[in-house]
C-alpha cells in the first residue's frame, strides 16, 4: 500500500492539473505577431468604413435635440460629454483620422488606445437613442486588445502569447456574440421565437427574391428559427477548433451564413464579420502577396530572343 499511494497522488496531480494548463494553453497560445499586424491593418482600415456607411447616421444625431440623449450606463459611468453637434463632429473626424495613422502601424499602443476610446465613444453615441446593436462587441474588443501588443510588422515571425491572449479573447467574443443572442431570444421572446412568425415577418419586410419563395413553403421557416437557435448554443464548440485549416473553414462558414443573411433579408453585420477575420492565419498573407507579385513580374518580362543558329 505504502509503495502504490505515492503513485497514486502523483498521478493525480497532473490529472487534476491538466484541465487548467489546457485553459492556459488556450488563452495564452503564442502566435506570429505578423497576424496581428495584417489583422490590425484590417481592423483599423474598417473605421471608415463604419463611419461613412455602416453607420452613417450616427452623425445624424449631431442634428437631434439633446432632451432624446439617454446615455448607456457606460455613458453614465464614465460622464461621457452630451453629443451636441459639435462632440459628435469632433468625434466623428477625430476617429477617422486617428485609424488611419493607426493603419501605418506606428505608436501602436498610443494610437491604438485613441482609436479604441474614440470609437467607444461613437457607439455611446450611436447607441444611447433607444436602439442597441449586439453586432459591435467582438469589434470594440478587437480594438481595446490591439494597443496591448505593441510594435508589430507583417513579416514579423516571433511569436507571442500577448499577441495569442488578444486574439483569444477576440474569439471568445465572436463566439459569445452567437450563443448571448440565442440567451437573448430565449430570455425576451421564450419558445414563441423559435415556434411563432419572427422570420416570416422579416422576409415580409424586408425580403428579397432570394427569401420571398421560401413563404410558400409551409414550416420552413420554423425549421430555420430552430436551427438557428440549436447552432447559437452550440456556438461554444467553435473554441475546439485549434488547426488553422479547420479555422478557415469556421470562418468561411460564418461568413457564409452572414452573406446568406444578407442575401435573402439585407443585413448584415459588418463589424462582427471584421472581427471574424481574427481567426484566420494571417501571418501566411505577406507571402501570398509576395508569391502574387512575382508571378504578376514573370508574366510581364519579355521572353529572351531564341539564339541564332551558327554560320
Amino acid at each position: 500500500m505504502s509503495a502504490t499511494l505515492p503513485a497514486t497522488e502523483g498521478s493525480s496531480r497532473p490529472a487534476a492539473r491538466r484541465p487548467l494548463a489546457a485553459l492556459r494553453g488556450f488563452w495564452t497560445r503564442p502566435v506570429p505577431l505578423a497576424r496581428i499586424a495584417v489583422f490590425r491593418t484590417i481592423a483599423y482600415l474598417f473605421v471608415p468604413v463604419d463611419v461613412f456607411l455602416t453607420t452613417a447616421w450616427v452623425s445624424a444625431h449631431a442634428d437631434v435635440p439633446t432632451a432624446y440623449y439617454q446615455p448607456l450606463v457606460i455613458g453614465q459611468l464614465l460622464h461621457l460629454p452630451t453629443p451636441t453637434s459639435t462632440v459628435v463632429h469632433v468625434v466623428q473626424w477625430a476617429l477617422v483620422v486617428t485609424a488611419l495613422a493607426a493603419a501605418t502601424g506606428r505608436a501602436p499602443r498610443l494610437l491604438g488606445s485613441a482609436v479604441f476610446l474614440l470609437y467607444l465613444e461613437w457607439m455611446v453615441i450611436a447607441m444611447s437613442y433607444g436602439k442597441v446593436d449586439h453586432d459591435r462587441i467582438a469589434y470594440l474588443v478587437a480594438l481595446a486588445v490591439l494597443p496591448t501588443i505593441g510594435v508589430a510588422r507583417w513579416r514579423d515571425r516571433r511569436s507571442s502569447e500577448a499577441a495569442g491572449w488578444a486574439m483569444a479573447a477576440v474569439f471568445v467574443t465572436v463566439m459569445l456574440t452567437y450563443f448571448l443572442a440565442a440567451w437573448a431570444k430565449m430570455r425576451f421572446g421564450g419558445w414563441d421565437w423559435a415556434t411563432g412568425s419572427t422570420i416570416t415577418r422579416a422576409v415580409i419586410r424586408r425580403g428579397t427574391a432570394l427569401s420571398e419563395w421560401t413563404l410558400d413553403v409551409p414550416g420552413l421557416l420554423t425549421t430555420v428559427q430552430w436551427a438557428m437557435l440549436v447552432l447559437e448554443f452550440a456556438a461554444p464548440l467553435m473554441l475546439l477548433v485549434r488547426s488553422d485549416r479547420a479555422r478557415a473553414v469556421l470562418v468561411v462558414f460564418l461568413l457564409g451564413f452572414h452573406l446568406m443573411v444578407f442575401g435573402a433579408l439585407r443585413i448584415i453585420f459588418l463589424p462582427h464579420c471584421v472581427a471574424i477575420l481574427s481567426i484566420l492565419p494571417w501571418e501566411r498573407f505577406p507571402d501570398v502577396v509576395a508569391e502574387v507579385r512575382r508571378r504578376v513580374q514573370r508574366g510581364r518580362t519579355p521572353a529572351a530572343p531564341a539564339a541564332a543558329p551558327p554560320g
